[in-house]
């Protein structure tokens, strides 16, 4: 009878669960059910919900360069000129160094960082800046006729390349030779080499002869000028380095002792105003 009364509640408690779980799935589904079939609230506003339109994909431009036969003899010398221009263009670095005060300077602030024995200060990069802009300074007249007199005039398209190349060309000649109205040993050399007569005037002078010439004697000038710089300090040294041996101080390097004592003298002179001052002085 126990048995019996166990099943029967093992029985009973099955159908309630069963009837429970049936009860959670229909309710939610008889709940949406009615949802639908009652109208929206008295304070509600229907409407729709817009997607936004994505953004148009970019447009990248198509370039084509097309390489033709030329039909005339005028494009035949524009693609010269352009030519030309892309050259020069490339080799703007080597003209900038070699035909403006450019090289004198840097072999000049070079040789003062040798003589005070310093090793990484100022770097090079830094030599080179002040190089630049003192050329710059120094260069701004010269500059500004080959503005004024090539570059405007072309533009406004008054001058034709080739003229405009000879009106940039007379103030950098101009320049040059100013440098050696003294010394003008190096423009008879290389007029010598290349079998031309002795030049009277600067019109005389090819610009090919007047560009080696220039170079050779703006390396001869800033030799002698780092020559000058280093007596003073060479001096320092031999100072030090006597003294160093009298106390019996062989291992002990001389450079060690001297940078300090060049230092302090390159700065109670103030060597870098007295050094720019004679490098502008140099040109004019």
């Amino acid at each position: 009878m126990t048995r019996g009364i166990t099943a029967g509640i093992s029985r009973g408690f099955l159908v309630l669960c069963l009837l429970s779980g049936f009860g959670l799935f229909a309710l939610p589904r008889a709940g949406a059910q009615a949802a639908e079939g009652q109208p929206f609230p008295g304070l509600s506003v229907q409407g729709t919900a817009n997607m936004p339109t994505p953004p148009p994909a970019p447009v990248i431009p198509f370039i084509d360069v097309t390489v033709r036969n030329p039909t005339t003899g005028q494009e035949v010398a524009f693609s010269l000129q352009l030519l030309l221009l892309l050259t020069v263009l490339s080799l703007a670095p080597s003209i900038i160094i070699l035909m403006t005060s450019f090289l004198r300077i840097s072999i000049v602030l070079d040789f003062v960082k040798r003589a005070l024995s310093l090793q990484q200060v100022p770097p090079n990069q830094v030599i080179l800046g002040i190089s630049l802009f003192m050329t710059v300074f120094i260069m701004w007249p010269t500059f500004n006729a080959i503005y004024t007199n090539s570059v405007q005039p072309l533009a406004a398209g008054e001058l034709s390349v080739e003229e405009a190349y000879r009106e940039a060309e007379a103030p950098m000649r101009i320049f040059m030779f100013s440098q050696m109205r003294s010394r003008q040993d190096n423009i008879r050399l290389f007029m010598a080499m290349r079998g031309l007569d002795r030049p009277n005037t600067l019109a005389d002078v090819p610009t090919y002869v007047l560009i080696p010439a220039f170079i050779l004697n703006e390396l001869t000038v800033a030799f002698k000028i780092g020559i000058l710089l280093f007596i003073p300090f060479i001096v320092i040294d031999m100072v030090v380095a006597s003294a160093l041996m009298s106390m019996g101080m062989i291992m002990l390097p001389p450079v060690m002792i001297s940078m300090p004592f060049k230092l302090v003298l390159f700065i109670l002179v103030d060597g870098w105003g007295l050094l720019t001052d004679q490098l502008v002085r140099s040109f004019v």
